[in-house]
Order: structure tokens, then sequence, then C-alpha cells
């Protein structure tokens, strides 16, 4: 990494932290007064599109999206791979609004944790993993009859570029459940914003939505196989974008088997 590059991301450090601290400072005043839709465009949208500018002008890191014709106008379950931090920003600035599982114990962190709780997330506890399973059923059920999006990474951690972990049916059985689609997207975001350390490379991300799919019937059966599915859909995406250039047997992760043993 050049010194010039080095620069760049101390600098785009220093203003995201600083812009969050405000930006959530501002929002735990304010955001109470103002409905759901609006106080997540207010904290959420507005903010995560700042870090896109900041991630944009001062790393060199842009994005293009394929496949934005495939959005159905009704809000469902989106499943994506998980590579990095900016993943989450884009797809917060992009679906609105838009809930996501979250560590419950993010919230207690001032300012920020509180900011985040006005935005109805699936906070759980990942030492629990059934009681994590019943919450995100239980209140991504919730969400989604009142018309919110809820994201979910299905590998259940970041994942290094090059690598794709295993599936859980946790996306899918919440689908089924409410009887909506998932909305798969894949992406290369680690190319350029790795998983392990700071350094940032130059280039555009690349971001795939694929069309909705639907479950064959209800039932664990159809959850599996919806689940199969969308993994088949994201991970050749990744393929076709050279995110993995040959075969590679899914790695588990361990959040990602603790939920599956879950499942089970």
């Amino acid at each position: 990494m050049s010194t010039v590059q080095a620069i760049r991301i101390f600098i785009f450090y220093v203003l995201l932290g600083t812009s969050c601290l405000l930006w959530c400072s501002l929002s735990f005043f304010v955001a109470p007064f103002m409905s759901f839709p609006v106080r997540y465009h207010f904290i959420n949208v507005r903010w995560c599109r700042c870090a896109l500018w900041l991630t944009r002008n001062i790393l060199g890191i842009h994005h293009e999206v394929i496949g934005q014709e495939n959005v159905p106008e009704q809000p469902c379950v989106i499943l994506s791979n998980h590579q990095s931090t900016w993943e989450t920003f884009f797809l917060s600035a992009h679906f609105s609004p838009l809930s996501q599982v979250l560590k419950k114990e993010l919230l207690y962190v001032p300012f920020f944790g509180w900011a985040m709780a006005m935005l109805r997330p699936i906070a759980i506890d990942r030492d629990n993993p059934k009681a994590a399973l019943k919450e995100v059923a239980r209140k991504g059920d919730e969400l989604l009859k009142d018309g919110v999006w809820v994201l979910i990474f299905p590998e259940g951690t970041r994942m290094p570029f090059g690598q794709i972990g295993k599936f859980s049916r946790g996306g899918t059985a919440l689908a089924v459940n409410a009887q909506l689609p998932v909305l798969p997207i894949a992406h290369n975001a680690g190319r350029f914003w790795p998983k392990q350390g700071w350094g940032k490379g130059t280039g555009t991300i690349q971001v795939r939505i694929g069309a909705p799919m639907y479950a064959n019937g209800t039932g664990p059966r159809a959850i599996a196989e919806l689940n199969e599915r969308a993994a088949t859909w994201i991970e050749q995406a990744q393929r076709d974008m050279g995110s993995l250039p040959q075969a590679v047997m899914p790695e588990q992760s361990p959040i990602g088997e603790a939920l599956n043993s879950a499942d089970n």
C-alpha cells in the first residue's frame, strides 16, 4: 500500500467516525419525533450515503449495480453474501426502510447504539443460536408485515474474498413462512475492502441483484430447496464477477455452523 493511499484511509476513517458521532447524536434528539419511514431515511439512508460518498471520493472505491429492474415493489427478504462493511452501507441506503440482524450488545453503545435501536433492528444473542433463530423469525415476520425489507447475511459472518460460507436457512424460512420471495444479491466488495486489516484498494465494486425467488410449496423441504437455489445463484454470480475464479468448497463459518445446527 502506498503512502498516499494510507493517508487517504486515515482521513476516511477520521471523517467516517466524526460524521457517525455527530449524526447519531443529532438523531438521538430529533428522530424519536418522526414516523419510522422518515426516521429510517433521516438516520440511516442519509448517513450511509455520506459513508458511500467518502468511500468513493476519498478511497476511490466506486460501485455499479446490475439487475436493479429485479427489485420488487413489495419489500421481502434480502439474501446477500458478506465480505466487508461496505455492503452494509450500500444495502442500508439502497433499500428503505430496511432492518438487519445485529448483536444486541451494539445497542448499548452510546449514541450509535441508541440511534440503531430506533431503526427496528433484529437484535440477537449470538451466544444462544436457538434463541437467535426464534427472534429472527418472530421479529422478521413482524417487520415484513409492516412493509420493511429484512436483510439476512446467510453466511453468518464476513468471509474473506475468494471464499464462500455455507448458507443457514433462517432467511429462506422467514420468507417461506411470510409467503414472500427472497431477493438474492451478490457483490465483490471484499476485493477492495478486505475482511482483515485497515487496507483498502481502489476500483469498482460490482453488485448483482437477481430475480426474486419463490419457494415451491411450504415446509422444511421447500425452505431447504429455496435456500440451495439462492446459494447457488449467489455463488455463480460471484464466479461470474471473478470473486471465485475456481471451484471452491463451501467453508463453514462459526456462526453459520451454529445457526445450521439450530435449524436442525
